[in-house]
């Protein structure tokens, strides 16, 4: 695999503590624990911009003790979005203000990463408070910035989309390009990953469909030409990329669709990406269609830890676990197993910002509080032993009157 050696022991108990906060080397970045904050949209960037809802909402995580923070999807183009308020980084306007959020974060101990993405055919919806309806053709002609929708083939994402305008060559080097220029940006940030979006029906997802790629030509036909674009992307961004920066690859490991883009084809392309410097294999599922929510993966806790488990045997790469990880004992057999290096949490995040901390007590590796932030570990720490005889004398007392 490029850039490092895969855990020696993988799949056994380390007698050091729990694995889930032992720290782990990815090329020249050393991250503090195996917790991964995943992309959330968030929709509160005003044309591209970050402020302070996202120095807030990332900035919350780092406080909260997990070791790696990835960015909402952040378009390499603004015909790219997923909707109007996304996260840009195809001006170099957008840099500053995340900036302030990168140092935010590395002031308080976490290491942070940009997932970089362009939305393809599924470009243009609502926020998912409003529908996550598609956007109709008045409403992108209405917006202040420029919508396209652009596939493989004219073939659209379903029902109530538009069909995208199929790509010539010219277009495809174009994106190639802007995330290329992307990722030079997302250096001068100070970011220390980039993740690349290839998931969940997107436009290098739908390059990869047999369903939604359609084409003869170098783009196009057997798994090879699907291929194509996902690896110029990933062998051109590690190019620019700093060599001592890993680079993340998130992946639908399967898309949802009867006959389409299956795991066995994610072991080859994951093992594809390794060789053009690919470090981590981020293991999601489905988004193709809105037709694959009736070709649902069951969503049980941890329903996609088998595609990260399958993914990092097959193809040599370590991976990042996804999907309903809840709670640390969880988390903890996943690393322990051996079926993923990283473990991603997204709505459980939400629920709890602390969850790294609150986990770390759960697997007794912060006694202390001292893996807390010191203005708030030091109380923590103080209130305690209160609490621990505050509670000890009520279950005396209850014992008592019963």
């Amino acid at each position: 695999m490029s850039g490092a050696t895969m855990d020696a022991g993988a799949g056994t108990p380390d007698a050091s503590g729990p694995r889930l906060f032992q720290p782990l080397q990815l090329r020249g970045l050393t991250l503090a624990n195996r917790v991964v904050i995943s992309p959330m949209c968030q929709h509160a960037a005003q044309d591209g911009q970050a402020g302070a809802w996202h120095l807030v909402h990332l900035g919350k995580f780092a406080l909260g003790g997990a070791g790696l923070i990835l960015t909402e999807s952040t378009a390499v183009d603004p015909r790219g979005r997923i909707g109007t308020a996304d996260l840009g980084l195809w001006s170099d306007s957008q840099i500053a203000p995340l900036q302030a959020v990168v140092d935010f974060v590395h002031d308080n101990g976490a290491a942070i990463g940009v997932q970089l993405a362009h939305a393809g055919r599924k470009a243009g919806s609502q926020p998912l408070w409003e529908g996550g309806a598609a956007l109709g053709d008045a409403q992108m002609q209405a917006d202040r910035l420029p919508w396209t929708r652009l596939g493989p083939s004219a073939l659209p994402a379903g029902p109530g989309w538009s069909a995208p305008e199929a790509m010539d060559e010219a277009q495809i080097e174009a994106v190639v390009e802007a995330f290329v220029q992307a990722a030079v940006r997302a250096d001068r940030a100070g970011f220390d990953v980039v993740e690349l979006h290839f998931g969940h029906g997107y436009l290098v997802a739908a390059f990869l469909s047999p369903h939604a790629n359609q084409r003869q030509d170098a783009w196009g036909g057997g798994l090879q030409g699907r291929m194509k674009l996902a690896l110029d992307i990933a062998a051109r961004v590690r190019a620019v990329w700093p060599a001592a920066k890993p680079l993340f690859c998130r992946l639908s490991a399967v898309d949802g669709s009867v006959g389409g883009w299956g795991l066995e084809d994610s072991v080859l392309l994951a093992r594809a990406l390794a060789e053009r410097g690919v470090d981590v294999i981020d293991c999601s599922s489905g988004g193709l269609t809105e037709e694959t929510k009736a070709l649902p993966v069951p969503r049980g806790l941890g329903f996609q830890v088998p595609f990260a488990a399958r993914i990092r045997e097959a193809a040599g790469v370590r991976t990042q676990a996804v999907g309903m990880i809840v709670d640390a004992q969880q988390a903890e057999a996943v690393l322990r197993d051996g079926q993923a290096d990283l473990v991603a949490l997204g709505r459980e995040a939400l629920w709890d910002p602390y969850w790294a901390h609150h986990a770390a007590q759960a697997l007794g590796a912060d006694p202390q509080f001292r893996r807390w932030p010191v203005r708030h570990g030091v109380w923590l720490a103080k209130r305690a032993p209160a609490l621990a005889r505050a509670r000890s004398e009520e279950a005396a007392g209850s014992q008592h009157a019963g």
